[in-house]
């Protein structure tokens, strides 16, 4: 239960600060992306940095800990290795990025902004995310070391 109330105080915050900055306007988003049509708006360059800082915090203290607060172990990647799929992965969200000017995290906040286009991007979502997991599996690759902690 502790897990379900930190994820969801979590995302509530995510989703507030998404919607209080602005980034869950697809406009916005696409007016980032408009690099050389005259319109483009950096806002959410400054964004992204401000996160930036917290983030780095976040990874220094995760460092010194055994185990999250609510959880018994740290879920991070097996691999760290650029794979065809992570390069096809990316691809895809970016496209998707560009043409609805929305991203998982300010869709489902828009949600309550803007239902029914984001209701659409979601669902959309959902099935892809449906698909890979019916596609067949990548074949495995061998895990990247890591040669240091920083």
């Amino acid at each position: 239960m502790r897990r379900v109330v930190i994820a969801l105080l979590a995302g509530t915050l995510f989703g507030a600060g998404l919607a209080h900055s602005g980034m869950s306007d697809p406009a916005r988003v696409r007016a980032f992306l408009d690099l050389f049509g005259g319109a483009w708006d950096p806002t959410l360059a400054f964004v992204m940095a401000g996160a930036i800082l917290p983030m780095a915090v976040a990874w220094r203290i995760r460092q010194r800990l055994d185990a999250p607060i609510a959880d018994t172990a740290f879920a991070l990647p097996a691999t760290t290795g650029i794979t065809p799929s992570l390069i096809g992965g990316a691809v895809l969200f970016g496209i998707g990025w560009g043409i609805a000017g929305l991203c998982p995290g300010p869709a489902i906040a828009d949600l309550a902004i803007a239902p029914l286009p984001a209701a659409i991007f979601v669902v959309a979502m959902l099935g892809g995310m449906v698909l890979h997991r019916l596609l067949p599996a990548a074949p495995a690759t061998r895990p990247h070391r890591r040669t240091s902690n920083v």
